[in-house]
């Protein structure tokens, strides 16, 4: 995976004066860092439907009818809601190949938590997300959404680039029509990252695909993908990762001496403690499955040790 990845984000993270009172929100991890990896693909709803720089601020309305409008803030008669909409669906007619969406927050349009929603007599009634990000999570539900603001935060910052390195591997897989062996090697690949995230949904999958020579290939790769991208939104705990890293190591009982072995389970119990990061006891295990390395191919094979680029340092901070 020599090439960027193709991620969608807001245009006023990268700078662009395009907020509705001509401002930006630049945010420098995602073009100083995330850069290096992603090719962005910019998008602002409002502009591309057609708003002016500088504009009105808009707001999300709950109606009685229950519905979430977009209104203008000073003339609730200006109704946007169609026009934030329709832009998901021209997004994603022309962008097939975003594997993530990263996307200003509190914005009517781009943002997916903390938007807020006011009743029609200007009160705040509750939180909601963008118009835009809502629509583009109904027509891709699968994709990797995260916005800027909480990639400050170390494990959500390492689930979203993981969500998004893996459903691009997924994409990657599905440029040729998708074969039961082709299922079956990414999801061994897939092993133990699994087991880290959601076990049970690693038996759900193993399950699945122990049927793939005898079912509807492209139908069961739906279900695939839908079960994994679900699995993986769930962050792998230091319990679930101290399980894996266990499990790991016992294929290097017969082959390492006890010193080795006694230093090893030291720095998981270590990490298990938070007194080092995941990346401690990963380095150490890889440096004998490299020792091993023709004994060790299928460990070293799994997506768990190498799920993003090394040089992000995800691993290297210790997390709640």
């Amino acid at each position: 995976m020599n090439t960027k990845i193709p991620v969608a984000i807001s245009r006023c993270l990268l700078g662009e004066n395009v907020r509705y009172n001509g401002d930006h929100k630049h945010n420098r991890f995602c073009t100083g860092v995330l850069a290096e990896y992603f090719e962005f693909v910019p998008v602002c709803p409002e502009v591309e439907a057609g708003m002016s720089i500088p504009r009105k601020p808009i707001r999300l309305v709950l109606q009685p009818d229950a519905q979430i409008r977009a209104l203008e803030s000073d003339n609730a008669a200006k109704d946007v809601t169609t026009d934030l909409s329709k832009q998901a669906d021209y997004f994603v007619q022309d962008n097939k190949t975003v594997a993530g969406f990263i996307a200003t927050p509190n914005s009517p349009s781009c943002g997916l938590f903390g938007v807020k929603l006011y009743l029609p007599n200007g009160n705040p009634v509750n939180k909601t997300a963008g118009l835009f990000s809502a629509r583009l999570q109904q027509l891709n539900p699968l994709l990797p959404m995260e916005e800027a603001g909480r990639l400050n935060d170390p494990g959500l910052r390492e689930n979203f680039i993981l969500r998004v390195y893996t459903y691009h591997r997924w994409q990657l897989l599905n440029q040729e029509p998708l074969t039961a062996r082709a299922l079956v090697d990414f999801h061994t690949r897939h092993k133990y990252l699994l087991m880290a995230h959601h076990p049970a949904a690693y038996t759900t999958l193993g399950q699945l695909v122990a049927g793939a020579g005898q079912a509807d290939i492209a139908a069961l790769g739906k279900e695939y993908i839908t079960v994994l991208m679900n699995a993986l939104a769930n962050p792998a705990p230091r319990q679930r990762h101290c399980n894996v890293l266990h499990h790991l190591m016992g294929y290097l009982k017969k082959l390492i001496d006890l010193r080795d072995k006694q230093e090893l389970l030291g720095s998981i119990e270590d990490y298990r403690h938070g007194i080092v990061p995941l990346i401690v006891p990963l380095a150490l295990l890889r440096h004998h499955l490299e020792r091993w390395r023709e004994q060790q191919q299928y460990l070293l094979n799994q997506v768990y040790l190498n799920p993003y680029p090394h040089r992000l340092g995800l691993r290297s901070q210790v997390h709640p």
